[in-house]
């Protein structure tokens, strides 16, 4: 005979510390036991399904009505035992159904394999619920993130106190809040007025599309960002910036800043930031570098000097969730003079800013960002950096570049390989050229790269992604997992082979 429960006997469950014992033990089981097969290279890289099945299945857990299951009498229990069940099989679904990005096969976004003792840290932070706005209300979360901003600002060559910066949620928001910023400082009263128009933003090429996204944003229009041509090393033309700004200047249109890449998107190509301070310099316009990728290598002796230049940029943008091998979301905004932390927004909010304690003012952090409530997203990070040391963050980073300086050197060995450019860091583009391949026209060529990258990645098998160089279709590996090894590549190689020979024999897609 089932028994009714009371109206809030599921919220005893849900904060239950016994059950939330139980499940966090189940949690660790599954995810130890998912990383030692993902590690070991064991199954799939990526879990493929069809999007609708996949939303289908996911929906369809939302539909299973709460409760015990028939025939157990005691309904307290019961909902325990069930919400138990419940859990472990949730996450065993979540655990099957993703991407694996510690599987060594994994070559593809700039996302890394994690560390995953970050997730503990992490995860205190997501448990007890810490917010950030005002110090009350996170205060260790606080105390952390203006720790980790000294410590990243002094890593970009500047000092502590006379520099300043902010932690948030992923390079896009980050770039936006750093535009921002210079819009302000560039162009006072713009927050108040808005724009004058023909106002202008600077950038490379291949520039991210979130900096085109934040012109849009911010009122200057995405079309009037103005790209600077690539050189041989497709890094931003030096030469044609100097010319572009002095048109500009002659146009009457007022430049808002440049934004110069520290590891571009398509192939990691860092941009002559001694060069480019030194025009932003004699031009008066604000230096901004997009360094979310390229960042971390300011760890590594052996590569820093890539991003020489970067202590005379006025602010930075550094993903630590890329490099730093981080859980997203983490990335830093700095600031190279402390004066310009309160220039991003000029707005009032008593309710959250208490005018009788005026010198938490440089504490509080949500006058920084475009968040009010914000997760404590510097805990991975600083958690890490506490257990190891700076050590781990350069041998990382050094461990990846060095395995896609490997890569490069295998693929031009091969007479059916063709390699796009040299890598500065650990992004190459290629492209799979077979002998009966190699005088097709330009657009079969590239129609077969994108053929094999599909059918490759549905496999399982590995995990790359494409990009566009030239007008012309390219495989594009990204190593982010410091445990993938040469010999991961060389199979990579037989991969890409094996299935261009099947797209051969069977031309349609999986």
């Amino acid at each position: 005979m089932t028994q009714s429960r009371s109206e809030d006997d599921l919220i005893d469950v849900a904060y239950s510390p016994d059950v939330f014992a139980r499940a966090a033990a189940e949690w660790q089981t599954q995810l130890s036991e998912h990383l030692q097969r993902v590690i070991s290279g064991t199954g799939p890289v990526l879990n493929w399904a069809d999007p609708a099945t996949a939303i289908a299945a996911a929906a369809e857990l939302l539909n299973r009505p709460p409760g015990p299951s028939a025939g157990v009498a005691s309904p307290q229990s019961a909902t325990e035992l069930d919400a138990s069940d419940r859990i472990r099989d949730i996450i065993a679904g979540m655990l099957s159904a993703g991407q694996n990005l510690h599987h060594p096969h994994y070559i593809g976004h700039q996302v890394p394999a994690s560390v995953p003792l970050a997730a503990l840290f992490d995860a205190v932070s997501t448990v007890t619920n810490q917010v950030m706005a005002i110090y009350e209300m996170g205060p260790w979360a606080t105390a952390v993130e203006h720790a980790l901003v000294g410590r990243l600002c002094e890593k970009a060559g500047w000092s502590a106190e006379t520099s300043s910066g902010v932690l948030t949620h992923g390079g896009s928001l980050a770039n936006l809040t750093a535009l921002l910023t210079a819009r302000n400082v560039s162009l006072p009263g713009s927050w108040e007025t808005g724009l004058p128009a023909g106002t202008t933003l600077v950038a490379n090429s291949d520039v991210h599309y979130c900096v085109s996204r934040s012109a849009g944003i911010l009122g200057l229009g995405s079309s009037a960002v103005v790209r600077i041509p690539l050189d041989r090393q497709r890094r931003m033309d030096v030469e044609q910036l100097d010319e572009t700004l002095r048109q500009l200047r002659v146009a009457g249109r007022r430049v808002m800043a440049v934004s110069a890449c520290a590891g571009s998107t398509p192939t990691g190509a860092f941009d002559d930031l001694v060069a480019i301070a030194e025009i932003c310099r004699r031009h008066g316009v604000w230096m901004h570098v997009d360094a979310a990728h390229g960042g971390g290598l300011l760890f590594s002796r052996r590569h820093r000097r890539l991003l020489a230049g970067i202590e005379q940029a006025d602010s930075i943008v550094w993903d630590a969730h890329k490099m730093l091998f981080v859980p997203a979301l983490c990335t830093a905004v700095l600031y190279r003079r402390r004066e310009h932390r309160f220039d991003t927004f000029r707005q009032d909010a008593p309710y959250l800013f208490d005018p009788s304690d005026p010198g938490m003012a440089d504490i509080d952090l949500g006058m920084r960002t475009v968040e009010c409530t914000k997760r404590a997203v510097g805990f991975g990070l600083w958690g890490l950096w506490a257990v190891f040391g700076e050590e781990l963050f350069e041998q990382l980073v050094d461990r990846v570049l060095l395995r896609a300086r490997q890569f490069y050197e295998l693929l031009v060995e091969q007479p059916d390989f063709e390699v796009l450019h040299e890598p500065e860091c650990n992004i190459l583009a290629f492209r799979y050229l077979p002998e009966w391949l190699q005088g097709a026209e330009p657009k079969r060529q590239s129609d077969w790269q994108r053929a094999i990258r599909t059918r490759l990645i549905r496999s399982g098998e590995f995990y790359i992604v494409q990009t566009t160089l030239n007008g012309l279709a390219a495989l594009r590996t990204t190593i982010m997992n410091p445990l993938t090894t040469p010999q991961h590549l060389t199979e990579l190689l037989d991969a890409i082979r094996r299935t261009s020979e099947g797209l051969r024999r069977d031309p349609f897609p999986c």
